[in-house]
């Protein structure tokens, strides 16, 4: 495709290749929130899911009560067995919600990426605002998935807190696994594939009620454990498990690592040799 094209058809505005970062960062913020907020599927499931599936999953666990160990300090707790669901649920919701939001938006827009690379963005500036863009729908994601919480549970305002900050962890995780998807799958299907066997895999085999093995070592790989420990035990048990929802970060800055870095590959500019 002729240059000219690149810098004057309708794909995007027309950038200065030497146009400063502070000039071209606000343009492409706006356009990664701005895709992320076009998403219909992604508000449907919001608004319609997540209340739906904490009634739905509150009805199947009821309020059994449930003795089990906490993994991260070893102490034996008697529970509501639908409380710990709900943290479950919520996280779940969570994990499949922005998963989608992120890769379908990273799929849509890798082309227009590429485009406005050959119009003179800086890579930076992109990765910058993608990056920023996923933090937003996350924590925002998060926030509302822990306000319905409270519609079928009152944890207190500390629990809550704690609720709110292993929902905001798995979140950033999961979206930045939507993006390493994006840029790396071929099809769609494949992409929906991994985030939703991923996400109920992952939040449910956390869950003492629906898991007996849910102590077992091996859960500690994977992504949700750290975030699962820090809501569980800050909201039923009154414990704050700082290091395992440092533990959970770990996740979201690998996969962002490496969904930006596969990202810069395809988007950079090839200039041929005379």
């Amino acid at each position: 495709m002729p240059m000219t094209e690149l810098l004057n058809g309708p794909a995007g505005p027309a950038v200065i290749p030497t146009a400063p970062a502070f000039r071209q960062f606000p343009v492409a913020w706006r356009f990664s929130l701005r895709n992320q907020s076009r998403n219909r599927l992604a508000w449907l499931l919001l608004i319609a899911f997540i209340p739906a599936w904490y009634l739905l999953m509150l009805a199947i666990a009821g309020h059994t009560p449930l003795t089990f160990r906490l993994f991260a300090t070893g102490r034996v707790l008697t529970v509501d067995g639908g409380h710990l669901t709900l943290i479950s649920a919520g996280l779940n919701s969570v994990t499949m919600i922005v998963g989608f939001a992120i890769f379908a938006a990273i799929r849509r827009t890798l082309p227009f990426d590429k485009r406005l690379i050959f119009a003179g963005y800086r890579q930076a500036t992109l990765i910058a605002a993608k990056t920023g863009a996923i933090a937003v729908v996350a924590a925002a994601v998060a926030a509302f998935t822990s306000l319905f919480l409270l519609a079928f549970w009152r944890p207190g305002l500390y629990g809550w807190l704690a609720i709110l900050a292993a929902f905001t962890v798995i979140a950033l995780g999961y979206g930045a696994f939507g993006l390493f998807l994006g840029v790396l799958v071929r099809n769609d299907l494949e992409g929906f594939f991994l985030i939703i066997m991923g996400g109920l895999m992952d939040t449910f085999l956390q869950n003492p009620l629906g898991n007996p093995l849910a102590n077992k070592p091996v859960l500690e790989w994977f992504p949700s454990f750290g975030p699962t420990q820090f809501a569980v035990g800050g909201s039923l048990g009154r414990t704050a498990l700082w290091g395992h929802l440092a533990l959970g970060l770990a996740w979201p800055a690998a996969f962002a690592a490496a969904g930006l870095a596969i990202f810069w590959l395809r988007t950079r500019v090839r200039v041929a040799a005379r």
